[in-house]
């Protein structure tokens, strides 16, 4: 089949890289413009276009889809189907119904839990025992489509999102590859989603990532793994941002929540419902990344100290 591939950022990219190693045909790829990168704001180019200009493949960056002008691009390509795969942007009506095959997305999640932008880690903060990757048809709603194809995976006990989002990136590329198989052999089933089973997954935002110790040390475990290695879950102590790299629950006790309980080589915070975050690893601001022991080694951290 001939395919447009639309998608930016690296979790994409896998998707891509097996659809040209395969039989088919991509004959152009979609990406949001290049961005201004790091603290001297180069611009750069995402990881999907960098490989479509290595193999050779025309690349479009519109900053939108709803002038007209996309789609005479994709008239001019012929694609028998786009596939979407994180591309940031929304399709209009007269794309979506413009190839053969229609519009098929590649979401990382099981559909309809976790519908919208961040579901890899929402999975984790939620306290997923399970996720995978849902291969649907797309429509104009946000993950609405019918569903052509699920793979599940177990969600590790200390997975954070990053070793996540490397995971699902090749499970969602192979099965792609599967389902596309199905759509050209015409054996594809459209299962439609049940919407009251359906939740959302909104973006993250910085502020999400401040932990709050009214919580219970197993929520607050799920955000750490959830937002590494970005935002990164952090706290406030003695006036200065502490990201927390990893951590984990323990026993607490009957001490007043956000109060550091054990401060000898371990370092211990009490948490709600008579439960504790021990941390692991940490990043001070300002410093690099290090062990909650080393942090103790060379500042004093009293016992019944509150973090903010």
């Amino acid at each position: 089949m001939r395919i447009v591939f639309m998608g930016t950022p690296d979790y994409s990219l896998k998707t891509l890289e097996y659809l040209v190693k395969s039989k088919h045909e991509v004959v152009g790829v979609f990406a949001n413009p290049d961005k201004p990168v790091g603290r001297k704001q180069i611009l750069t180019a995402p990881p999907t276009k960098v490989f479509a200009i290595e193999n050779n493949i025309p690349v479009f960056q519109p900053k939108t889809l709803r002038d007209g002008e996309a789609l005479k691009i994709l008239k001019e390509l012929d694609p028998d189907v786009i596939v979407v795969v994180a591309y940031g942007k929304i399709l209009p009506k007269e794309i979506l119904e413009f190839p053969k095959y229609g519009c098929i997305n590649g979401h990382a999640s099981i559909l309809p839990r976790h519908r919208g932008a961040s579901p890899i880690q929402w999975a984790i903060v939620s306290g997923d025992k399970k996720t995978g990757v849902t291969i649907m048809y797309m429509d104009e709603g946000m993950d609405t489509g019918d569903i052509i194809g699920i793979s599940e995976t177990d969600i590790g006990e200390n997975e954070t999102a990053e070793e996540l989002f490397e995971r699902l990136s090749d499970i969602s590329a192979k099965t792609m590859l599967k389902v596309l198989g199905n759509i050209e052999n015409k054996t594809a089933k459209r299962i439609k989603q049940n919407e009251s089973e359906a939740t959302y997954a909104p973006i993250i935002k910085k502020e999400m990532a401040h932990l709050d110790f009214n919580e219970d040390a197993e929520t607050l475990f799920c955000k750490v793994k959830g937002f590494y290695s970005w935002p990164c879950a952090y706290i406030v102590l003695g006036g200065k941002r502490v990201k927390i790299i990893s951590s984990k629950p323990v026993t607490g006790g009957n001490f007043e929540n956000g109060t550091v309980i054990e401060n000898d080589g371990r370092l211990v915070i009490s948490a709600a419902n008579k439960t504790a975050l021990e941390l692991i690893s940490v990043q001070p601001e300002g410093s690099k990344p290090m062990t909650a022991k080393t942090l103790l080694n060379g500042h004093k951290i009293e016992i019944g100290t509150k973090v903010e």
